[in-house]
């Protein structure tokens, strides 16, 4: 990826952070080094660039965009430079597969998102697929549980709420196969993101203090 390109835009997007508020709790958890996934709930197309910005420029967040987005040539660039790649939705996209685990194993992170497509409100919760569990394991990388909240909600300028949970536990699942092992770990992580989800729909740990991203 671009490394020149990956500062720009967290210097541009610097007045954004301010605008909502930006407010990001859990960072102790992340591990301090090596690729590990994090996977979030997902609200709006704003997500990654809300889950990433408070690791910002210490990590460089890497995330699956739909091949789709990849067909012009400008967007194709953009994403290129920003970090993603390409992803077949919907298929077994082993290409894709084999780019995250390469990416886990050069220390980078990976953003998924396990619902799969964005929540919408008045909604049931979307299912949950097991990729992120799945790539986590096979990378032997950790699997890390966010929540957020608020960027769906734009117009409103309400305050964007990060929070990072701690690793989802897997050194359990090393007798299971690879299938009943990712189904396992993918409950797991979504118990953990319920949690938080539930943490900062109350604000609990966000006091009505001046805007910080520390946590």
């Amino acid at each position: 990826m671009s490394i020149p390109f990956y500062y720009f835009v967290g210097i541009v997007c610097w007045p954004t952070r301010l605008l909502y508020r930006l407010r990001a709790t859990g960072r102790e958890n992340l591990p301090a080094e090596g690729g590990f996934v994090l996977a979030s709930n997902h609200l709006s197309a704003l997500d990654p660039w809300a889950l990433g910005y408070p690791l910002w420029p210490r990590r460089r967040l890497r995330w699956m965009a739909k091949i789709e987005l990849f067909q012009r040539r400008w967007m194709k660039a953009m994403l290129d430079a920003g970090g993603a790649f390409p992803v077949r939705r919907g298929e077994s996209d082993q290409q894709a597969i084999a780019k995250g685990i390469e990416v886990l194993r050069a220390g980078d992170v990976l953003v998924m998102f396990p619902e799969g497509t964005r929540r919408r409100v008045g909604r049931a919760r979307p299912r949950a697929h097991s990729g992120a569990a799945r790539l986590a394991l096979a990378a032997h990388a950790p699997l890390v549980p966010a929540a957020l909240a608020g960027t769906d909600r734009l117009g409103r300028l309400e305050r964007w709420r990060v929070a990072y949970g701690r690793p989802v536990a897997t050194d359990d699942l090393g007798d299971l196969d690879r299938k009943n092992a990712a189904d396992v770990a993918t409950e797991r992580l979504m118990a953990e993101i319920a949690k938080l989800e539930t943490i900062i729909a109350g604000e609990t740990g966000f006091p009505n203090d001046p805007p910080s991203l520390d946590g």
